[in-house]
């Protein structure tokens, strides 16, 4: 198959300066924003709301701090009467319990099951000519 040269061809400083930074601009402070290099964020940077955000199992405590800290400005609003702010707010809450569950789906999706290590006297069919000679002599 022949391939276009120009597919191939070094990228200047500034591009692969760009290329770099699209994954220094993607670490956030409970994961990475997994969206595709050169693509603007659509959801104006509420990453806790985006399915683009991709938690890091290191960084749970934060995710539940910012989702303990939704809960107080949920009731700070309830009880301002601030309905537009809880709206928001409770979609966030919902983002960031979403990232909460992804985390412990993960954690039991890669949760290892120890089934021991079999000994020959576990092993069904395994006798030796000796413990039946044994056995029919002292019985």
């Amino acid at each position: 198959m022949w391939v276009r040269s120009s597919e191939y061809r070094t990228p200047t400083s500034e591009e692969w300066d760009a290329f770099l930074g699209h994954f220094e601009r993607r670490k956030l402070s409970v994961g990475i924003c997994a969206r595709s290099f050169g693509t603007a964020c659509i959801h104006e940077h509420a990453c806790i709301r985006c399915s683009m955000l991709r938690p890091d199992p290191a960084r749970r405590p934060r995710l539940t701090e910012i989702r303990d800290n939704l809960l107080a400005r949920i009731l700070e609003a309830e009880r301002e009467g601030w309905l537009g702010e809880m709206e928001g707010l409770e979609v966030s809450l919902a983002g960031a319990q979403d990232k909460l569950a992804q985390l412990d789906a993960e954690e039991t999706r890669q949760r290892t099951i120890d089934l021991g290590m079999p000994t020959f006297s576990n092993m069904a069919g395994r006798t030796s000519t000796a413990n039946l000679t044994r056995r029919s002599a002292t019985n």
